[in-house]
């Protein structure tokens, strides 16, 4: 096969494993109507909720990937779907009939998130008893539903969120601290719809599956504190760069002066259900599945990733080495897998994302590595500010770059690989897919 045809290969395994993930087909698994005698049960796994004693059913949530479940639940509801709204990144929206779409910022929240964050509330609030409230998340619904509380300016949640990202924090941390900013997060979502019934069909982008991390937790209990808030902070140096309000928010909630985020065992919770119905998991499944039709003998390595960025990169480049160089775990033709989500600090000026970034520097600890074919994608189709969803690491990598008198080094640490695959026509662009369940890196080894 020429490099054509490996990156065309690597393009169809990514996307089977967007497939697997995709959360239309997810929710209609996973989502089903059964008439039971006088009875219409909506099986929700291994929940059932019988829709006769519900006078009205709404739909809410947020996240990139939230249309496409929004769309397979007006088919599966129809007319019992009294509407609803949700709110997605730029670019993501599809045309739906009962429930409204917004768009809005991604990941640091606007105004557009900042209303519609406002408008599910307020529908959540008016919910009664005898209502049922069905919240639908996917990846990026935190940074899409912001609402500060407290008094809280948008410009000082942006500014804390900016902070955060670009600290190398994780994914939870970065969650425990806008649980404590909001009046939607962190169990607040439910709290509102409370006594109406709350189901949460949710698609993980999270490592673990932590009910309460994904989507900062809007209908989930939280376990994390004010001052659980205020170590994340401290943590990454950022209390003198946080503005003040942010910090006089946290530090009055640790002292008891300000509510708590709902916790593990309050009543609320009782009429409140969370389900995943895809993961990474899935996806690297998916991806196994179409390396194996391809003539890959497949191996997950893990589905729970973490860490820094370039580690990662090393570690999945020695794994890539070692299947060639000795057949262990693995005999070539193989193709490895690897997903979750990892942590990149940015300290340079440039362009790119965790994805770019782990593709230059596995590109470089593979070092031109002969029969070594890779890429690292986010299945959202996206990585970072950019348009790319990734990029590829492949055996002429290092070549062209040093043909088009590139340091891979340079761009390394400017955090710019970006522009460095841009040079070299390294990208892997897909435009969004549909779905967003983390990160995932294929290599296919000969």
């Amino acid at each position: 096969m020429t490099g054509r045809d490996k990156k065309e290969t690597l393009k169809k395994i990514f996307e089977a494993a967007v497939q697997a993930a995709s959360p239309s087909n997810a929710l209609q698994k996973n989502l089903q109507l059964a008439p039971s005698g006088k009875r219409l049960l909506l099986k929700a796994g291994r929940f059932s909720i019988d829709l006769n004693k519900y006078k009205r059913v709404y739909a809410v949530g947020g996240g990139k990937a939230v249309c496409p479940m929004a769309r397979a639940l007006e088919g599966l509801l129809g007319k019992r779907l009294s509407g609803g709204l949700v709110v997605t990144k730029y670019g993501h929206s599809e045309p739906l009939k009962k429930i409204i779409v917004k768009e809005a910022s991604h990941p640091v929240p606007d105004r557009n998130g900042l209303d519609g964050a406002g408008e599910i509330l307020r529908i959540a609030e008016q919910a009664g008893e005898d209502d049922l409230v069905i919240v639908l998340l996917t990846g990026g619904a935190s940074a899409l539903l912001p609402l500060p509380v407290f008094g809280l300016r948008l410009r000082d949640k942006q500014k804390a969120s900016a902070l955060l990202i670009n600290s190398g924090a994780t994914i939870d941390e970065i969650n425990t601290v806008r649980k404590h900013l909001s009046a939607i997060k962190g169990g607040f979502l439910a709290a509102a719809a409370h006594p109406a019934t709350v189901l949460t069909l949710i698609v993980s982008d999270v490592v673990g599956n932590s009910l309460s991390t994904i989507a900062s937790g809007p209908a989930a209990p939280d376990p994390t504190t004010f001052a659980d808030a205020l170590k994340v902070i401290g943590k990454y140096g950022l209390s003198q760069k946080m503005p003040r309000k942010v910090m006089s928010i946290l530090r009055e909630g640790s002292k008891g002066e300000l509510t708590e985020t709902p916790k593990p065992g309050e009543p609320l919770f009782k009429r409140a259900k969370n389900i995943i119905i895809a993961d990474n998991l899935a996806a690297l499944k998916g991806a196994a599945a179409k390396a194996r039709a391809l003539g890959f003998r497949p191996l997950i390595l893990s589905s729970s990733i973490t860490g820094n960025t370039r580690e990662a990169a090393s570690f999945f480049a020695s794994v890539l080495k070692e299947v060639k160089n000795s057949g262990n775990p693995v005999k070539p033709p193989a193709c490895v897998l690897m997903g979750g989500e990892t942590t990149l600090k940015i300290t340079g000026k440039g362009l790119g994302g965790r994805n770019q970034e782990f593709a230059l520097s596995l590109a470089m600890a593979l070092k031109s590595a002969p029969g070594i074919h890779a890429l690292s994608a986010g299945t959202d189709g996206t990585d970072g500010p950019t348009e790319a969803a990734g990029a590829y690491a492949l055996p002429d990598t290092l070549g062209r770059a040093g043909s088009s008198g590139l340091d891979p080094q340079k761009y390394l640490t400017r955090n710019d690989s970006y522009s460095f695959f841009r040079k070299i026509d390294g990208l892997f662009i897909t435009g969004p897919t549909g779905t967003n369940v983390m990160d995932i890196a294929i290599g296919i080894v000969e």
